[in-house]
């Protein structure tokens, strides 16, 4: 194990609770991490359940459990589909995702995630792919950019914000960075600007949007009917998405009707509204103060 530092398991007796698992079930832990909810989720199955996790982070690899039931894709979820099929898995009885930056990401120096430390301005949460944060605002482009600090990092004043990031460039460390937003942290709300830019660039970076965008719509097929889909997020963009699909079965808009104008909608909540962490495991991890879980369940396919 080492000395690698992972966070407890957020909402962990939430998460077995809504997967409901089957002793000879065949689960998915779509952000492997420290393994906490891997672990948990293997004491539940019998002998012939089948766990897969997936986890892009190389770093994950040093958490790997031995266990003849568990199999771990050193990949992205994005491709959840496509990894389960080589695994020769058509479909699963559940699925958990926990979409926060693990705090072992948030406290590696080197890793340049929090503006907390001095480090290269990294990022990516798999540092042998894509491009580092440094090089990516070296192509962005102001107007791009300021896109991304709105929409990603609901930052105060964007245009303004982004010609700074665009003047200093290149920007080669999480100090420097930090620097170009001292002037416009100073007061009130935006003491929270930091972690606002550095949060919006990190989505940029590691394209969140999009890898959950394809990893929601993997999951309609890959649930078999009466399988659950359990999703912890941390800001409203993804907690967005997930509801979206839980209730309407796609990422925008309505649900798709019949020719009697019936919805066709592939979930039934679980849940109405998300649940939180409890007043005592807020108090044991701070991580779990933003977490909002949404647990569904894949009707099955409609006939008719």
């Amino acid at each position: 194990m080492g000395t690698m530092s992972y966070h407890s398991p957020v909402l962990l007796a939430e998460c077995l609770h809504f997967l409901n698992l089957r002793p000879n079930g065949t689960y998915v832990d779509a952000t492997f991490g420290g393994g906490g909810h891997s672990r948990a989720i293997l004491e539940q199955l019998g002998p012939n359940g089948r766990l897969i996790a997936f986890d892009q982070d190389p770093d994950a690899q040093a958490n790997a459990l031995s266990d003849s039931r568990y199999t771990l894709v050193p990949h992205n979820f994005e491709h959840l589909k496509r990894f389960l099929k080589l695994h020769r898995v058509a479909q699963v009885d559940g699925i958990l995702a926990d979409l926060g930056v693990s705090s072992h990401q948030l406290d590696v120096p080197e890793r340049g995630f929090a503006h907390k430390f001095d480090g290269p301005l990294d990022m990516r949460m798999n540092p042998e792919a894509g491009q580092p944060a440094s090089e990516w605002l070296n192509e962005v482009g102001e107007l791009e950019l300021r896109k991304v600090l709105a929409e990603f990092g609901d930052v105060e004043r964007p245009a303004a914000v982004a010609a700074a990031i665009v003047r200093a460039l290149p920007i080669a460390t999480t100090t420097q960075l930090k620097a170009v937003l001292e002037p416009f942290s100073q007061r009130g709300r935006n003491a929270k600007l930091p972690a606002r830019v550095f949060q919006a660039i990190r989505i940029a970076v590691n394209r969140e949007m999009d890898v959950l965008d394809c990893f929601l719509t993997d999951c309609v097929d890959v649930l078999a009917p009466g399988g659950r889909l359990v999703v912890m997020s941390y800001h409203s963009l993804e907690d967005r998405r997930v509801k979206n699909l839980m209730r309407e079965g796609r990422l925008d808009g309505e649900a798709d009707r019949d020719d009697f104008g019936r919805r066709l909608v592939p979930f039934s909540l679980i849940t109405r509204k998300p649940v939180s962490a409890s007043p005592d495991e807020l108090e044991r991890n701070p991580r779990s103060r933003s977490a909002r879980l949404r647990a569904a369940e894949k009707t099955a396919p409609n006939h008719g």
